[in-house]
């Protein structure tokens, strides 16, 4: 199977390990010297009405992702994953 990164982006992002929705690919980490994917961003929750203070974002390494199909990513993240977190840039 060949996809392009664009092709990742948008597509649901499911943990195996708890069967959580961590929510939708946002972003692709590529690492400039071998051209290899290194992670996948997914923004974290938002804290109010979903608007406004977003969270911080889910950054899950390529090694962790299980499986790709048409409209869904499985990964297999175990444990706490605030330490595949990184803050974002605030609004203002």
């Amino acid at each position: 199977m060949q996809c392009r990164i664009a092709d990742l982006r948008r597509r649901e992002v499911v943990n195996v390990a708890d069967g959580n929705r961590l929510g939708s690919v946002e972003d692709v980490l590529v690492e400039t010297g071998s051209g290899r994917v290194a992670a996948l961003v997914v923004p974290g929750p938002c804290r109010f009405l979903g608007l406004f203070f977003p969270g911080d974002d889910y950054i899950i390494r390529w090694d962790a992702v299980k499986r790709i199909g048409d409209d869904l990513i499985l990964v297999d993240v175990r444990g706490d994953c605030e330490r595949c977190r990184r803050p974002r840039r605030p609004f203002f």
